[in-house]
């Protein structure tokens, strides 16, 4: 039983078929089938004319966007409405937003990132053996005597905390960058007061960056702060 928010990815390979709705009303309704009961929110539908091989999804780009938005979950029909391209999949793991699969509905959470990253495997290796061409050409530079790469840090080292500490300003800045456009749509001018942008923010349902319900004036300026930076 489906529960919390969604964001529905609908795709076809031909404008022929997206003007026709063939394949988009079978998607449509293995979707609606899938969400059927259960306490969610659909809070955008997605159709994207784009041929599976393509890696440039604009469509996508704005699906996921959204999903961080508002901490939602993508919902795709099949796993064929995705692709075999490593870099596609790669641009998914990284998304950090949750996918799931209407014909596999058990694959989800933590399951269906391994999922990801194991179709991602296939298609690497379908692509070709070049990394592993390349880890026998460093192995047998190493045999010659040759030195590779260098001192990395250790487990707690300014370096490693520096390190998290720029991952994490990244995906805070991340999160700000999703929530831009919906500001800009509740406040398209900048004539809002931070408490009135609030306000509107929280009627929306979107999640603050910490997780909460209720936008404050405050949250909205460290929103913008990170914009701005």
């Amino acid at each position: 039983m489906a529960n919390g928010k969604f964001v529905s990815y609908l795709r076809v390979s031909t404008g022929r078929q997206g003007k026709s709705g063939l394949g988009l009303e079978a998607q449509r309704q293995a979707v609606d089938a899938y969400l059927n009961g259960g306490d969610w929110q659909l809070v955008e539908a997605f159709v994207e004319v784009e041929s599976g091989r393509s890696s440039e999804r604009p469509k996508l780009e704005a699906a996921l966007q959204l999903c961080r938005a508002h901490r939602a979950a993508l919902v795709v029909a099949n796993v064929s409405r995705l692709t075999r391209s490593v870099a596609f999949l790669s641009k998914l793991l990284a998304a950090d937003v949750e996918i799931r699969f209407v014909d596999m509905p058990t694959i989800e959470g933590a399951t269906g990132r391994f999922l990801l990253q194991q179709m991602a495997s296939v298609a690497e290796l379908e692509a070709g053996m070049v990394g592993e061409r390349t880890r026998k050409a460093l192995a047998a530079a190493k045999a010659r005597g040759k030195k590779l790469g260098g001192f990395r840090g250790r487990a707690g080292t300014a370096e490693d905390t520096a390190k998290a500490r720029n991952a994490h300003t990244a995906k805070a800045r991340g999160h700000a960058a999703s929530l831009a456009p919906i500001i800009t749509r509740l406040d398209p001018d900048g004539s809002l007061s931070l408490r009135a942008l609030a306000a509107k923010l929280t009627s929306e349902g979107l999640p603050t960056p910490a997780g909460a319900a209720v936008w404050t004036a405050m949250t909205v300026a460290r929103v913008r702060a990170k914009l701005a930076a």
